[in-house]
């Protein structure tokens, strides 16, 4: 299975750290969202999609480009991101809206991995952020590991 990794990583560089690790682990194409067109997809079969997370949400231009995708049968999927705040699904599930919008073209998401990143923002900036050094080398292991795991369960071809 041929896989891409498409991420936007704004701020720390949070996001692109992890997006290099699973890219790496999962022999992957790695490009930003905003070298993306929906045409190309066609020739993948394994996509990740990643961002941080702003204000309990997905980057807006990730969300944008799931919106442009056409129908697509037989692609597997799965989702990550960074975020200052750690993620409890009873509270904020932001990883929900970006599943759906996959779900809905077609996309079998099999996947979602979500690890602390450097946040700034808000009120973080007050204390000089949270998180600091984080993605850290365990975040990084764990993505890693996560990545592999989700290689060996998919079919070869």
């Amino acid at each position: 299975m041929k896989a891409l990794v498409i991420y936007i990583s704004v701020h720390h560089g949070n996001t692109e750290k992890i997006a290099k690790v699973m890219a790496n682990a999962l022999d992957a194409d790695l490009l930003q969202v905003k070298r993306m067109n929906a045409s190309m997809l066609e020739q993948y079969d394994f996509i990740g999609f990643g961002s941080g997370i702003y204000f309990g949400k997905y980057h807006k231009s990730l969300l944008d480009f799931a919106d442009t995708l056409p129908m697509l049968r037989n692609k597997k999927a799965f989702i990550f991101s960074t975020s200052g705040l750690r993620k409890i699904r009873c509270i904020h599930d932001f990883s929900k809206p970006l599943k759906e919008k996959l779900q809905q073209k077609g996309f079998d998401v099999i996947g979602e991995f979500s690890c602390r990143g450097f946040d700034t923002s808000w009120a973080a900036m007050i204390v000089g952020g949270i998180n600091k050094g984080r993605p850290n080398a365990r975040d990084l292991k764990q993505a890693e590991d996560f990545a592999r795991a989700l290689r060996d369960s998919r079919p070869s071809g």
